[in-house]
């Protein structure tokens, strides 16, 4: 209960704030490439829930399905100009605010993803679906996207096993410089999540 009356506390004032920002930047997507401003994908969520997160877009419409799909790299040409900066500074995750409005997310938790990641978790790692995901996290302030993807489940999953308030303000605090310095954001050489090999 607690930490849900933190979310509201946060994401309500923030939502209003970020609105005018959001806004404008959504027109500044709309102008610079075709499709949808607001970026829209089903995650998993609390005890394998799903949900659709909100989300600005900032590669080229139906990026997913072209190149190196759900690998993103810095440098990847299906990044949008605006998008650069936008996921440098995580200002394409202000309309997750709505989620945690909505009570998917809460403000710090593992990040959400895919069904299709998830299916590839064991049972151990399906522990990190005992919490709401979040905007921020253990994992996020600790080398996010460039980290192997086992070592950054582990990180979550030590989160959900320690998570306290003292911590989730802990998190809070190191976020405002992680974001600051836009670092961690592209999965580098052996960072990010790998699909399963087909052969």
């Amino acid at each position: 209960m607690i930490k849900r009356a933190l979310d509201v506390l946060i994401s309500a004032p923030l939502t209003i704030l970020t609105a005018p920002l959001v806004a404008l930047l959504a027109v500044a997507v709309r102008i610079e490439s075709r499709g949808d401003a607001i970026y829209r994908q089903v995650r998993v969520g609390q005890d394998g829930r799903l949900f659709e997160i909100y989300k600005l877009r900032t590669m080229v419409s139906g990026a997913e399905f072209t190149g190196a799909g759900l690998a993103i790299a810095s440098g990847d040409s299906r990044i949008t100009r605006l998008g650069t900066p936008l996921r440098r500074y995580s200002l394409d995750e202000l309309p997750n605010l709505w989620n945690v409005l909505r009570g998917e997310m809460s403000i710090v938790g593992p990040r959400p993803t895919l069904k299709s990641q998830v299916d590839q978790y064991t049972p151990r790692q399906r522990g990190r679906l005992a919490v709401k995901p979040g905007i921020t996290g253990w994992a996020q302030i600790n080398g996010r996207a460039s980290l192997p993807w086992p070592e950054r489940i582990e990180l979550d999953l030590w989160y959900v096993e320690h998570r306290s308030l003292a911590l989730d303000l802990r998190i809070l605090a190191r976020t405002l410089g992680q974001v600051a310095r836009g670092s961690g954001i592209y999965k580098g050489a052996e960072g990010g999540w790998q699909p399963p090999s087909q052969t």
